[in-house]
């Protein structure tokens, strides 16, 4: 018999099931334009490490930003190995909320172009 070591579970974070999710919540969460932001970037590039934002603020306050994304129902996290990667729940963010989410994005990439 071969002396086996046991397999750590992946880590995960609690993400709010469907029936927690709020308009409100979401709203709030991406009522900061830091957030907004975050929020874009993902959106562009389907899934990133949260370190790529190190340019926009401090290591406290992202994982701030991204508790709150995270709680609103906003992204979800995955790790391979001992990096960590997020993305946004669109699908589900969609279906509940259509059009939310491109409404908001298209609106601050027309704010941004016309400043």
């Amino acid at each position: 018999m071969q002396d086996t070591e046991p397999v750590a579970a992946p880590r995960t974070y609690w993400v709010p099931e469907r029936e927690d999710i709020t308009i409100y919540g979401i709203l709030a969460a991406l009522s900061d334009p830091t957030r907004l932001g975050i929020v874009r970037a993902i959106a562009e590039r389907d899934e990133c490490c949260p370190f790529d934002f190190l340019e926009v603020t401090s290591k406290q306050n992202l994982t701030h930003h991204f508790k709150v994304l995270r709680e609103a129902g906003l992204i979800q996290s995955r790790y391979e190995g001992r990096q960590k990667f997020v993305s946004l729940r669109r699908p589900l963010i969609d279906d509940m909320f259509p059009g939310l989410l491109d409404g908001l994005l298209s609106a601050v990439a027309a704010s941004e172009k016309n400043s």
